[in-house]
């Protein structure tokens, strides 16, 4: 509905937005929803209290940079986030909350090292690597849909025990708790976004595709 002049919807549906002022970080609410879901189902099948987990999340795009901070609102204090576009990557290091890591530098997590792996990209090559990087009783959570095929270490999966979740979309409750937690200012200032004009959709559509603009989501601004 988010490209009709007017929508007609049941009140129950309805986010509050306590102030004017926060309409643009409110607009986030609905990909955030999808990362606050990845990040509590695989957050709930964790033995360890959360702030003793080590979470790695691959991809920098709005789903895998929102479930870096859900994770962060959560309380996880070790947070990894994977970004292999230089342009992107230089974006995610200067937030704070967790680590910004392009898989190879100082930063990048090791093999066997995450209790918790979010998969925000869904690849062969982003399930192969979160496959290596889950620990002997991990998590992954997957909730990437660039590919259908490929990727998945069973033989691993089955001998160490890593349980796999196919995250899709978000519940009520998922997108009141976020609308909540972005409200609060515990997502951080969200000031990692880009505004274009309406007219310039498909550009930004263009430009997130292809990766070449620097921010992980483009608001477009009627």
């Amino acid at each position: 509905g988010a490209f009709a002049e007017m929508v007609a919807i049941p009140s129950e549906n309805l986010l509050v937005v306590p102030r004017a002022e926060l309409l643009q970080s409110a607009a986030l609410t609905e990909p955030l929803a999808c990362s606050w879901h990845a990040a509590r189902l695989g957050l709930r099948l964790q033995d360890d209290p959360v702030e003793n987990l080590s979470c790695v999340v691959l991809g920098g795009g709005a789903i895998g940079l929102g479930a870096a901070l859900c994770l962060r609102a959560m309380g996880v204090q070790d947070i990894t986030l994977i970004e292999v576009n230089p342009l992107r990557l230089a974006t995610l290091k200067g937030m704070d909350g967790f680590k910004a890591s392009d898989g190879k530098d100082a930063d990048a997590p090791k093999e066997g090292s995450a209790d918790l792996v979010i998969d925000g990209v869904g690849y062969a090559a982003t399930r192969a690597a979160a496959c290596e990087l889950a620990k002997p009783g991990g998590v992954i959570s997957h909730i990437g849909l660039g590919s259908g095929e490929g990727g998945v270490d069973v033989r691993r999966m089955t001998l160490h025990e890593i349980t796999l979740i196919g995250c899709y979309t978000y519940t009520p409750k998922d997108f009141q708790e976020t609308g909540e937690a972005i409200f609060a200012g515990k997502m951080g200032p969200l000031d990692w976004v880009e505004t274009r004009h309406l007219s310039e959709g498909q550009g930004a559509f263009d430009d997130i595709r292809s990766g070449s603009t620097a921010a992980p989501k483009i608001i477009l601004i009627p």
